[in-house]
């Protein structure tokens, strides 16, 4: 068994939109095979879905805020209402991630996606799917690597 899954410390929040969930899916497929090649395993991993991306930020400060984990892992697929709209929930969501991190200590790994320009058809479903494949893989390394330099940090501040 791996070391990390020894380590109650390490639970990760698995945050998930379910705006177009067939493709946002893909993320979470992909984060939990890698993650768990990386030491951490599904039962490390607590989910949880919200409607859109909009709803993203508020459940990643309360996770964080319970003091139960190491990291938050979000992802989502923000589309659609027009540029002006899209560009501002895209960066009102991103925005207030950071927040939530910087303010509780408890990194926050996002795989929200904002394209600028999706159209609802099967070569654009296909490339996103694939996507939050790629995203879902980057995210586990991501989290990872922040758990041991978060662990690292603390060790060298005690």
């Amino acid at each position: 068994m791996n070391q990390r899954n020894q380590d109650p410390a390490i639970r990760i929040a698995f945050i998930q939109s379910c705006w177009h969930k067939d493709i946002v899916d893909q993320c979470r497929v992909a984060f939990v095979s890698q993650i768990g090649k990386l030491g951490i395993g599904e039962d490390g991993i607590d989910f949880f879905e919200v409607p859109g991306g909009f709803e993203i930020p508020l459940q990643a400060q309360l996770i964080a805020k319970s003091g139960r984990y190491a990291a938050i892992v979000t992802t989502g697929f923000i589309v659609d209402g027009g540029i002006y709209r899209h560009e501002f929930v895209a960066e009102t969501v991103i925005s207030a991630l950071m927040r939530v991190q910087l303010e509780t200590e408890v990194p926050v790994i996002s795989a929200v996606l904002t394209p600028q320009r999706f159209h609802d058809h099967d070569d654009h479903r296909r490339f996103f799917r694939e996507h939050f494949l790629v995203k879902g893989a980057e995210a586990a390394t991501a989290c990872v690597a922040t758990i041991d330099n978060m662990k690292r940090l603390k060790r060298l501040s005690a």
